[in-house]
């Protein structure tokens, strides 16, 4: 097990949040804080410049093209390089060093294309995003190297979700106060700052080796124990809707989206194979105005934070898994009212839903996996999951960008997916009680091996 902070979160010495400024968390804490509200202004960036402004249809194959560019590193890199960044004594921390100077770095760029609507902000908002979830899988490594304890584990979990919140409100006001006075390139500036504050910040992180030692085959068992893979079923399909449901809300807030356009869409594409399509088929006539995004940020950020604040508090009378189980229900509420209510209300409810069911679910899952994979290295366990996650996330929010779909119709597939979730996962729970194998949605390597035994000749 990856080597302890000797004081914790929970010492007797902490500020209201419970963070302590004299051990080792306070500098995690910070770090995470500076961090988010950087992000915080890089949205207000990209809703205030040519992100938010360019031809919907047109823009769609870049975002994919870059959404597939962000999966790249967790699907090939990650896999070769973590295990070694695990074993280099302070590699994980210097991945955090690295992710918010990357950061600072693009956004000292962003200064100039966004103030003056160039091309250059596609490809910086693509770095942005993989240095962002760069740092979300270096941070999940670390919190374990921070705490004392596995009680503690969750609760500095919690502790950092709602600093997130809390920064990304306070970093919201001023950021949309200069957005308006000096436009997107000044908000930018302030986002380089923070970010150059957070990098400074994050060399009071502990340097520590995460995993002295390769993995070894009583590790691998442990993460692949039923309640473990169960538990990372239904958190990655709560992660896959986080990431639909952000790039859905975000064309739809772009004016991209329309309750009649998309069976039009599709008679018009059948008929001209070549892929052409007049923007006026899927667009409905004018754009939301930008206060609708705000409420958007402003729910999200609501959601995340009472998710945060109330599981810590559920989790003491429910067992893990029914945690997760509700957050799975509260995500077919979030669909059912995204597909119920029209326009901003439907949007706001369904944004809301989704960010609590997430941060919630969240503390689920690390209760589950630091329970029944006790003896496993936590930083190197939870670095994992984290990287497939960022994976699933990309596949999720590739769906709207690919397919043009009304914001109604986004919030029936966020609801047929999370039921389905619901579904399955409570059928785990049950077979896992009964000492049975639960269901497993089959995988690309199971489905190989069953064809290359149904391909096997018979003696």
């Amino acid at each position: 097990m990856a080597s302890m902070a000797e004081s914790s979160p929970s010492s007797r010495d902490r500020s209201r949040l419970g963070v302590d400024p004299s051990n080792p968390f306070s500098g995690l804490a910070l770090t995470h804080a500076l961090a988010t509200g950087g992000d915080a202004l890089v949205a207000l960036v990209l809703a205030g410049s040519l992100f938010f402004s360019v031809d919907p249809s047109g823009a769609r194959w870049r975002i994919a093209l870059y959404l597939l560019f962000t999966m790249a590193p967790f699907a090939i890199v990650g896999p070769l390089i973590g295990p070694a960044m695990d074993r280099a004594k302070g590699g994980r921390r210097w991945m955090l060093v690295g992710s918010t100077v990357g950061r600072a770095v693009v956004a000292v760029a962003m200064i100039a294309s966004a103030g003056s609507n160039s091309l250059l902000l596609f490809p910086e908002a693509f770095f942005m995003l993989v240095f962002a979830k760069s740092y979300s899988v270096a941070k999940a490594a670390i919190v374990p190297t921070v705490v004392h304890s596995d009680a503690e584990l969750v609760e500095a979990n919690s502790k950092l979700q709602l600093l997130a919140g809390l920064s990304a409100f306070a970093a919201a006001a001023p950021g949309a106060l200069l957005l308006l006075i000096g436009g997107p390139g000044a908000v930018a500036g302030l986002s380089a700052l923070v970010f150059l504050a957070a990098s400074f910040a994050s060399l009071r992180v502990p340097v520590t080796v995460v995993a002295a030692e390769a993995e070894d085959e009583e590790e691998k068992a442990e993460l692949r124990t039923a309640g473990v893979l169960s538990a990372a079923s239904a958190m990655g399909t709560l992660r896959w809707i986080v990431g639909f449901v952000t790039f859905l809300l975000a064309f739809a807030l772009r004016g991209a989206s329309t309750e009649t356009g998309l069976g039009m869409a599709t008679g018009h594409l059948l008929q001209n194979p070549d892929g052409s399509l007049e923007t006026s088929v899927v667009t409905a006539p004018g754009v939301p105005p930008v206060w609708h995004f705000g409420v958007i940020i402003a729910l999200t950020g609501i959601g995340g934070l009472l998710g945060a604040a109330v599981a810590p508090t559920i989790r003491r009378h429910l067992r893990e898994e029914l945690l997760l189980l509700g957050a799975l229900g509260l995500a077919v509420c979030g669909g059912v009212a995204g597909t119920v209510f029209p326009g901003l209300v439907g949007q706001a409810l369904l944004a809301g839903a989704i960010a609590m069911a997430a941060a919630s679910g969240k503390q689920a899952f690390d209760a589950v996996v630091q329970r029944d994979a006790p003896d496993v290295n936590r930083g190197r366990s939870f670095a994992r999951f984290e990287s497939r996650f960022q994976v699933i996330w990309v596949l999720g929010a590739a769906v709207p960008v690919l397919i043009a779909m009304p914001t109604r119709l986004g919030g029936a597939i966020v609801m047929t997916v999370a039921a389905a979730a619901v579904v399955l996962f409570g059928l785990s729970l049950q077979a896992m009680k009964k000492g049975q194998v639960p269901p497993r949605l089959p995988t690309a390597r199971g489905i190989t091996e069953s064809v290359r035994k149904g391909r096997k000749p018979k003696n």
